[in-house]
């Protein structure tokens, strides 16, 4: 027997960073806090649906400000409320995103990149695990080198250390937001289009990727 594939929702448009923010920020929602997050320093942030609405449409603009609109990847790696800032905005955009876990080191990171033929790479300088600080661009810049598909990497300054910036590839999270648009519409995709890339851990067996389709992702404000 062959293998199946089903499909549901056959012609039908959706984009999930409109149902996780937009109908909530345009609507009697605009001020409740949409994002709690407390990093392992104690860090307290937090974020309304009007503040996430701002956010992901500049970050939206920043990605197709480098013609990154489309089905090409992009990979994010380090925990903070950017994080889902950045994979709100490639679900608007209509571009495929998959998140690295932040404690892997460089080559599982080139992996999974030249896997997806990434183009992006959205990071932190820093970030925190068990008490201790974890560089996390250094890591990236470690894998990048054997990656040749990625033209661009972000980074937000979270710790304040001094890491290197490459010329024309690196930028900094908050001087990249600082001159995008902040409207962006979404784009409206096919209920079957591929929203993200989800990759086993390869700890058991040899590392595999899921596509995850659009329908298959709803959420709704608690």
């Amino acid at each position: 027997m062959g293998r199946g594939w089903g499909e549901v929702v056959c012609g039908g448009k959706l984009n999930l960073s409109h149902n996780c923010v937009d109908r909530h920020a345009l609507g009697a929602r605009k001020d409740k806090v949409a994002l709690l997050w407390e990093g392992e320093p104690g860090e307290v942030r937090r974020l309304t649906y009007g503040d996430l609405h701002e956010q992901v449409q500049r970050f939206a603009n920043v990605l197709k400000g480098w013609g990154q609109a489309g089905r090409s990847g992009r990979h994010l790696y380090g925990m903070c409320p950017e994080l889902a800032i950045a994979l709100l905005a490639c679900a608007r955009i209509g571009a495929i995103h998959s998140v690295i876990f932040g404690g892997f080191a460089a080559h599982a990171i080139v992996d999974r990149v030249n896997d997806s033929q990434c183009v992006a790479v959205v990071t932190q300088d820093a970030s925190y695990r068990r008490g201790g600080e974890v560089k996390l661009k250094k890591i990236v810049d470690e894998a990048l080198e054997k990656c040749p598909s990625v033209k661009n990497v972000v980074v937000y300054r979270r710790s304040g250390s001094e890491i290197p910036m490459k010329a024309g590839r690196d930028i900094w999270w908050d001087e990249a937001m600082l001159t995008a648009g902040h409207e962006c519409a979404p784009e409206w995709m096919d209920a079957e289009d591929p929203l993200y890339l989800l990759y086993t851990s390869g700890t058991t067996a040899s590392r595999r990727a899921w596509f995850i389709r659009r329908v298959g992702m709803r959420y709704r404000p608690i």
